[in-house]
């Protein structure tokens, strides 16, 4: 294996290429499980028929996980953004597509959304009354079994050289409410400081989908409360602050 180039650093994990395949390298804080885990969801997608890198194998390199997959050559939508910010209306109407594309498929195997929901929040740095307030909105949310990316955002599509689009990063999935998926897409766009492609993008999926707005934003403080268990402080900060807008009009 060659380690010679990195693609990406995210928490915990280094992304590499190697000839056409792509390396993702855990830390050794990782467990087996989840490792494992994560191949198996993304080998699941695989079977849906969607566009994405193809799981090739799993292994162990130096005591650390390793999940070889596809390399797709070609650019991120986060990419294409910065260098044509021109056709960004256009980019993100893709982006939805997109996301409409995955809400559409159902995978019954995977783990579900409400479940991991309840998880995280019964974790965060809450007080014991919002929090209750919180599952209880949660358990009161329509239950469906539609596939969840969980972490959809530009820098995760990648427009191959061909122009095929394919989703990457599949360590969040669930299957559940398509409504939450996109709360945490609008929350994204919102860490990154782009508030006019936040509402861009909403407005769009909402008009695309025929989904109220009004629904999509019931689900921010409970989304935004199950991702703050996670991420730098500013971040976290961020996420709590949106956790006691309880209502919008």
């Amino acid at each position: 294996m060659n380690l010679d180039r990195v693609i990406a650093v995210r928490n915990n994990k280094t992304i590499y290429r190697d000839g056409d395949r792509c390396l993702k390298v855990f830390s050794e804080e990782f467990s087996k499980a989840d490792i494992l885990n994560e191949a198996l969801n993304q080998a699941r997608i695989e079977e849906t028929g969607l566009n994405i890198p193809k799981i090739l194998e799993v292994t162990v390199m130096d005591g650390k996980g390793v999940i070889v997959s596809e390399y797709i050559a070609g650019k991120t939508l986060s990419q294409l953004m910065k260098e044509n910010p021109e056709e960004k209306d256009r980019y993100i109407e893709l982006m939805v597509d997109l996301q409409m594309e995955v809400h559409g498929k159902t995978c019954p195997l995977l783990n579900k959304l409400k479940d991991k929901m309840n998880r995280k929040i019964g974790e965060a740095n809450i007080d014991a009354t919002t929090r209750y307030d919180l599952h209880t909105r949660l358990e009161s949310m329509p239950r469906h079994n539609k596939v969840c990316h969980g972490d959809f955002r530009p820098s995760n599509i990648i427009i191959a050289e061909d122009g095929t689009p394919y989703i990457l990063d599949w360590s969040h999935v669930t299957q559940g409410n398509a409504s939450a998926d996109v709360a945490r897409t609008y929350l994204l766009f919102w860490l990154k400081g782009d508030i006019d492609g936040a509402d861009k993008y909403l407005n769009l999926f909402c008009q695309k989908s025929g989904i109220d707005k009004r629904y999509v934003q019931k689900w921010m403080p409970i989304v935004a409360a199950s991702q703050s268990v996670k991420g730098n402080k500013k971040e976290r900060e961020f996420l709590l602050s949106w956790v006691n807008v309880m209502d919008y009009q």
